[in-house]
């Protein structure tokens, strides 16, 4: 859980400010998603879908009009390290408490960032300027 409130409290010092936070129905993510949304002070939304076999193709079907362009989707691996690699063809190793950030555009879809659990312990331990 302080790997969850790290996440959250470091996307909000970066100042992410979600559309919507949808999480798997699972405990491990669900209970992950509700203490990172604390920090956000945003509430998470239990999606079906995310509990197994979820793919890049539904994950660009999450964006729009219903959810917005700023969607954090909380789930399981490998499907994770797989939506990245089906949306940017980066290929990586997502860590359990771990971020990626894609940028969606008309044309291209590009990893924008790659956190692991400890880059955002350092960011929401940071001192305050």
């Amino acid at each position: 859980m302080q790997q969850a409130r790290a996440a959250g409290k470091a996307l909000a010092i970066l100042g992410f400010e979600p559309t919507a936070v949808l999480t798997s129905p699972k405990v491990r993510a669900r209970d992950t998603a509700q203490e990172a949304c604390g920090e956000l002070l945003f509430k998470p939304v239990e999606f079906n879908p995310l509990a197994g076999g979820f793919d890049g193709a539904a994950a660009l079907d999450l964006l729009g009009p219903e959810h917005g362009d700023r969607v954090l989707i909380v789930g399981h691996e490998p499907d994770f390290s797989q939506i990245v690699y089906d949306l940017t063809g980066a290929r990586i190793d997502m860590k359990k408490g771990g971020l990626a950030g894609i940028r969606v555009g008309s044309v291209r879809r590009e990893l924008i960032v790659l956190m692991r659990p400890h880059e955002l312990l350092e960011v929401a331990n940071r001192p305050a300027k």
